[in-house]
């Protein structure tokens, strides 16, 4: 006996694979859009079939015949056009959904809402805003309900949590350190590989997190005047740093002259306070200090090196952690290596010096490895593109601008650290003797006045001083400027004239050419003051050939006659004797005639001239006594 049992066929939840691949990947063909699907199901229908009546009849094909004959008879009952009226209904509805068909497949819009215009309401604009204001203020009374929450939870975290956490400090740790995991543990990287260092020791360091057991557990006591501070709360880090680069280390850089310090220099990146005697000092303080004695370290390793390979005229000595080098004769340059390991034990005080604290050569000794380490990582670019990388600038523009084996020879020099700091201790004692120099002669001469003008901007091998020679209230007569270069082991001078004079490091040669100026200076103001006073220069002479033999220089002179020409004054200035003044009378007082000279003309060829004491006479200064004796010898002519 069979029974009829309903079957329910589905379409499968995933789609059908259109391609498997060699290596088993299958690839299934994409679900249909809402489009397609519409196309689809439109492909199914019948458009030939007339009306509905035709498809039951396919559907009934099993009604009886009674069934038949009823309908029929109630078929012939229907109005005779009904048929007509049946067929132009289907017609339309057909072409109805065929111009929906197209509408859609056209413009892509399967449902329009056409507006329905409504009457406007009437609305108030104070209504509105005590509307929005209300509507403001709720959500305000939100935000800051919710703000307040927040915060109440993040106060009793913060109240809960009695140390910091792990990973926010291995967080903070990373932003500014490099950071590794191999395996379990973490290793971090303090040295300066990244920025161009070929240091072959290794600055790694070791986190690990921190235990319970070493927190303190004893509360702390309550704070008393002039009682200890109590102690921050421990980190939750612990950083394992090498034995070899604990503790605080420093250049200390020394000027000897027989046993007598001329400057002292301490490099010290981690500044001048004593190392802390904490062993718990914080992470980022411990790594700091690493690194500055990894530095120290390269410091004095590459200086090290390069006293040995260096053939100087006086061999550099390299004993235990310091160099010696020579720098002028006499002056010694000692660079010595400073590492305290010990917290405790109280840091030795360097001995007392001239100079306490050169932040010049603080800063050179500082910023000369940077640079080493800035040229291993930064190359020239080359030019054109196809170009090698490496060659500079000017050796790429030497093949065009023809340059020969000499200028190929000059591009490829280089200085080494321990050179550029000799060049600089030089500059530095060269400048430091010039300084003394004149502010010794400042002292000594007062008439006239000395003043100099460093150069604000120098380099750290060669600088630039200015000094005009003037006499007080004279300045607008007369003003002697010099320019003196100061360079590593020379002096260079350009006189007033464009005369350029060059000096060794001996500081006494610029100590006698100040003096051989002052003593041109006066006579080149006494005769700028001559015309101002309505007096005639009849000579003058820089280089004196009469008289006694200068010890230093030569001595120099002029002539000046009166308006009327019945007065002559005669001035000798000496670089260290000073100034000397005579004076003539014409005619001659003392004028008789004789067997060989019988005529009164003669008279007037002037008498002997009569010294005039200086220290005598009124004035401020030596051109305000010429001024008086020139003023008081014009009037009694």
């Amino acid at each position: 006996m069979s029974y009829s049992v309903n079957i329910s066929v589905e379409a499968t939840i995933e789609n059908q694979i259109q391609e498997i691949q060699y290596d088993g990947t299958e690839i299934y063909q994409p679900p249909l859009t809402l489009s397609e699907s519409l196309a689809k199901y439109a492909q199914k229908i019948d458009f030939s079939k007339t009306s509905e009546v035709d498809i039951k009849k396919e559907e009934s094909s099993e009604d009886s015949k009674s069934d038949t004959d009823s309908k029929d008879a109630f078929q012939s009952s229907i109005w005779p056009w009904d048929s007509v009226r049946t067929k132009l209904r289907s017609s339309l509805q057909e072409i109805c959904v065929l111009a929906d068909v197209l509408a859609i497949a056209k413009e892509k819009r399967y449902l329009v809402l056409d507006p329905v215009q409504q009457e406007p309401l009437e609305t108030k604009p104070m209504v509105q805003i005590y509307a929005r204001k209300k509507a403001l203020g709720g959500a305000a009374n939100v935000l800051l309900a919710g703000a307040e929450k927040m915060k109440n939870s993040q106060t009793e975290a913060a109240r809960n949590r009695t140390t910091l956490d792990f990973h926010i400090e291995l967080l903070r740790l990373r932003q500014n350190w490099r950071l590794k995991k191999v395996s379990n543990t973490i290793i971090g990287d303090l040295s300066y590989r990244t920025t161009g260092s070929k240091y072959l020791q290794t600055g790694t360091f070791e986190v690990t997190k921190a235990e319970d057991e070493e927190k303190p557990s004893s509360p702390p006591s309550s704070p008393l005047p002039g009682g200890p501070i109590p102690s921050k709360p421990n980190s939750a880090l612990r950083v394992s740093i090498p034995t070899e680069l604990q503790g605080v280390a420093y250049i200390e850089v020394l000027c000897q002259k027989d046993q007598e310090d001329l400057c002292s220099v301490n490099l010290n990146l981690m500044g001048t306070a004593p190392p802390p005697s904490n062993p718990d000092m914080h992470w980022q303080q411990k790594l700091e200090a690493a690194q500055n004695v990894l530095f120290c370290k390269e410091l004095f390793n590459q200086l090290a090196k390069e006293a040995v390979q260096l053939q100087a005229p006086i061999p550099h000595m390299v004993v235990g952690n310091q160099i010696m080098a020579t720098v002028l004769p006499g002056i010694q340059l000692i660079i010595g290596l400073r590492h305290s390991t010990s917290g405790d034990k109280k840091q030795q005080t360097p001995p007392p010096s001239k100079s306490d604290h050169d932040h010049v050569l603080e800063h050179s000794l500082h910023q000369l490895l940077r640079e080493v380490h800035h040229k291993n990582t930064h190359h020239p670019f080359p030019h054109p593109a196809t170009g090698p990388l490496g060659p500079s600038k000017k050796r790429m523009l030497a093949g065009p601008l023809a340059a020969d084996r000499h200028e190929l020879l000059e591009m490829t020099k280089t200085q080494t650290l321990l050179e550029q700091i000799v060049q600089q201790a030089q500059h530095f004692i060269m400048r430091m003797r010039t300084e003394y120099v004149l502010d010794t002669i400042a002292k000594e001469v007062k008439d006239p006045l000395i003043s100099s003008h460093w150069n604000t901007l120098n380099s750290p091998t060669h600088s630039c001083v200015k000094i005009h020679i003037s006499t007080h209230g004279y300045d607008a007569v007369c003003r002697t400027p010099l320019i003196i270069h100061v360079g590593e082991k020379s002096l260079k001078c350009i006189c007033r004239d464009g005369k350029v004079m060059n000096m060794s490091y001996e500081p006494q040669e610029l100590r006698d050419l100040i003096f051989c100026h002052i003593s041109q200076h006066q006579i080149v103001a006494v005769q700028a003051l001559a015309k101002t006073m309505g007096w005639q220069a009849l000579g003058n002479s820089n280089h004196l050939g009469t008289g006694a033999v200068e010890p230093l220089g030569n001595s120099s002179s002029c002539l000046l006659s009166s308006p009327t020409g019945d007065r002559i004054i005669a001035v000798r200035c000496e670089p260290q004797a000073g100034p000397q003044v005579s004076v003539a009378h014409s005619p001659r007082t003392d004028f008789f005639p004789s067997r060989l000279v019988t005529e009164r003309k003669w008279e007037h060829l002037g008498g002997q001239f009569r010294d005039v004491r200086l220290d005598k006479m009124e004035g401020r200064n030596f051109l305000h006594k010429m001024e008086l004796l020139m003023a008081s010898l014009t009037s009694n002519s």
